[in-house]
């Protein structure tokens, strides 16, 4: 009886577990009803993700996660592709399935490493012989296999309760958090925990042991919070150091800085006493009792403090206080690379490309002829030669740099360069360089493409070849009617040129007038480019019958480091003016333009926009609608979690007497102070995990419409944060946006 009983659990186990066990989700086979894009038709569409080139660069590994909207709920799928042999080859090929997982890397031309579920895994460029390496309760959040593979770090978060206490043992299930400082949230959630690099042995069978952990004992993060990932530490090409980003600070002075750096480890010795600043002039380190890293007396910083504390010395030769993140070695190992800001709090800092000498330790920034941030990069071969992405005129294109600072533009395109990296075709002979890049555009999700960048480079910007590689979406995009978008430059109120981007509806009539929708960007320095977004997409708002006015106002990266910073301790000044200056050129000179059916919509410092235009559009809009925006700023200085931010750009706290001008202007013109000039129909949308903006600005801002007597609705998330990240909220996301703008301009 006894037996039977536990065969029948063992049954009951193993049902429960194969029920648990959800179908993968894969490319989607919609067939659309009509050439218009949909909210359906979005979501069904695949993203391509994180991707590898296999040492010999022959193929590629990508990543595509594919969304189940009546399952609110995606999963990531690994495909294997060939890379041609040069870029005049048909690459029309699709990719080789090998089934579920994410972030895959080469171990070598036929042999993968992976994640699923929180481990590494193997198998081979078949898809085949899956193997589990680690086993830490799905713990795994990011690995970096060493170019000898007999190491690999592993991210992993540790419990850090400095900040929240623990709960006390005899209360387990008390739901009350104590908190003694600032930074108790950040982005989404409440800070319990923070993430380590673990460096682990890899046997010859392929089993990871735990080693140590490089931060042990340290209250720091790296990767750092919120978005930072394994692309913050670098192996050395000999494996026996370690470049990692690390921002050592804690608490409030953590939140009102972003002085990040990047420390140099040697794994070989595990000797933290030669751990390396290498973006302050401070020598090597060395550990104290208290877990701090100290500075040799031999060097210069001082030798008492702790990590945290010790650099106090602004008069050092380059003391760079800003972020600095990203490290990459050249093939040599003689430098390694990083992405460097120079001020501390400025989060939009103009984002320099800075290469360390590992011979002679000194510092050059080798793309300070480029009046923009550089946005990802990586190494050529000849570890003189660095390629890189960055923003100007509204497209994000292919630049190439080297170590004298010479800076050439490859390719002038009317789309946006993603991210790049370089392909090894092992060919001393050969006369060029081959990447591998992500590319997209208004009208089109990320693909994959090949460039070849010749040695000799011609005059002139279009030196580069390209060639598409995948094709993830054709079978969707080759049912929609497509779309266009053309770049206007206009006048603006101080007799400058702002360039604004005008997005057409498919089968466009010029004949007739379309209502039409100012784009209104957040960051507040973030590009309008040729974005692709699946919830901001230009496609499907145009695809419903809008036009769209997207302008690069005042304080947009792409047009110089004045423009960019004429927006902080600004909000309300000369950017307000510029929307407004695109609009009311667009309706003057675009005959298709409905002046009399126009909205105006953003998110974030978008959504801000928004709101403070409601008070001062002057009749121009017929309907308003704000997504995560600030309302009430002197309740956003202390709200939000990143204090750097407010404190940049208000200038300074409201509560000082003697404010600056800046600040005073700011607080005097914060969207709330002008409820009682609003007149046009609102809808509000915001996440309640929203830490960068709280929900309490969408929700003020909607009943403060209502108690005006104002048309308004309010969309909210109890479970999104700053941005709509799950299925079914993104479909309610779409049909309310539209339902409210064809309510109004319909």
């Amino acid at each position: 009886m006894k037996r039977l009983a536990l065969f029948l659990l063992v049954i009951a186990s193993m049902s429960a577990c194969k029920q648990e066990q959800k179908p993968v989700i894969t490319r989607s086979n919609i067939q659309l009803q009509s050439d218009t894009l949909t909210p359906e038709a979005l979501w069904a569409m695949g993203r391509i993700g994180s991707y590898a080139i296999s040492p010999d660069g022959s193929k590629v590994a990508y990543q595509v996660t594919y969304y189940s909207v009546e399952e609110n709920r995606s999963n990531a799928i690994i495909y294997v592709q060939d890379i041609p042999a040069t870029t005049d080859t048909d690459a029309s090929a699709t990719g080789t399935y090998l089934g579920p997982g994410s972030d895959p890397v080469w171990l070598s031309n036929s042999k993968l490493a992976f994640a699923n579920k929180g481990e590494i895994w193997t198998m081979n460029a078949k898809g085949k012989s899956r193997k589990q390496l680690t086993k830490t309760d799905g713990a795994v959040e990011g690995f970096l296999f060493s170019p000898d593979q007999k190491r690999v770090i592993i991210v992993k978060s540790i419990p850090y309760h400095d900040i929240i206490k623990d709960k006390p043992a005899d209360l387990p299930q008390t739901t009350g958090r104590v908190i003694t400082d600032l930074m108790y949230r950040h982005w989404d959630h409440y800070v319990e925990s923070i993430p380590h690099p673990f460096v682990c042995s890899v046997s010859g069978d392929g089993t990871v042991k735990e080693e140590f952990d490089i931060l042990e004992g340290e209250p720091y993060e790296c990767p750092m919070e919120p978005f930072g990932g394994i692309e913050q530490l670098a192996w050395s090409p000999d494996s026996k150091y370690i470049a990692f980003t690390c921002r050592t600070k804690t608490g409030i002075d953590y939140s009102i800085s972003t002085d990040s750096d990047i420390f140099l480890y040697d794994v070989e010795s595990g000797d933290m006493s030669k751990t390396k600043n290498l973006c302050k002039d401070c020598g090597e380190f060395g550990v104290v009792p208290d877990g701090g890293f100290v500075d040799s007396p031999d060097h210069i910083c001082n030798p008492t403090k702790t990590l945290k504390d010790q650099f106090i010395n602004t008069n050092l030769k380059d003391y760079n206080v800003g972020y600095d993140t990203n490290p990459k070695f050249s093939p040599d190992g003689k430098y390694v690379a990083w992405l460097s800001m120079e001020r501390d709090g400025y989060e939009s800092d103009r984002q320099r490309l800075c290469i360390f000498d590992l011979q002679k330790s000194t510092k050059t920034y080798v793309t300070e002829s480029f009046d923009s941030s550089v946005d990802d990069f990586c190494w050529a071969p000849d570890s003189y030669t660095l390629y890189y992405i960055g923003v100007w005129h509204a497209t994000e294109n292919l630049y190439q740099t080297n170590l004298e600072g010479q800076v050439t533009q490859l390719t002038e395109l009317q789309a946006d360069w993603g991210a790049l990296q370089i392909v090894n075709r092992q060919s001393p002979n050969s006369q060029s360089d081959c990447l591998l890049m992500e590319r997209h555009d208004y009208f089109h999700p990320a693909d994959l493409y090949v460039v070849s960048v010749p040695h000799n480079l011609p005059n002139g910007n279009n030196s580069a070849t390209i060639t598409q590689l995948t094709h993830e979406n054709d079978h969707i995009l080759s049912q929609l009617a497509p779309g266009s978008s053309e770049a206007r430059w206009c006048a603006t109120t101080d007799n400058q040129q702002l360039l604004y981007w005008v997005i057409k509806p498919p089968h466009f009539d010029s004949s007739k007038k379309y209502p039409t929708l100012l784009f209104c960007e957040g960051g507040p320095q973030s590009p309008v480019s040729q974005f692709w977004s699946y919830r901001w997409n230009f496609y499907i708002m145009a695809s419903q019958g809008y036009v769209i006015i997207a302008p690069n106002r005042r304080g947009l990266p792409g047009f110089g480091q004045e423009w960019l910073e004429e927006i902080s301790g600004d909000w309300t000044g000369q950017c307000m003016h510029d929307y407004l200056s695109a609009i009311d050129d667009a309706c003057d000179n675009l005959p298709y333009v409905d002046r009399d059916r126009l909205a105006a919509v953003g998110a974030s410092f978008g959504g801000f926009s928004v709101y403070y235009l409601a008070g001062h559009h002057d009749k121009r809009f017929k309907c308003f609608i704000a997504h995560d925006g600030a309302f009430n700023l002197e309740a956003m200085y202390t709200e939000t979690e990143e204090n750097w931010f407010s404190n940049w750009e208000y200038d300074d706290a409201y509560w000082n007497k003697d404010r600056t001008a800046n600040a005073d202007r700011t607080y005097k013109n914060s969207p709330h102070l002008f409820v009682d000039q609003w007149d046009t129909p609102i809808l509000c949308i915001h996440g309640e995990k929203d830490y960068r903006i709280n929900a309490t600005q969408g929700m003020s801002a909607f009943n403060a419409a209502r108690m005006r007597g104002i048309e308004a609705e309010l969309l909210l998330f109890p479970d999104e944060n700053h941005w709509v990240l799950k299925p079914q909220n993104g479909i309610l996301w779409q049909r309310t946006y539209f339902d409210w703008l064809s309510r109004w301009l319909k």
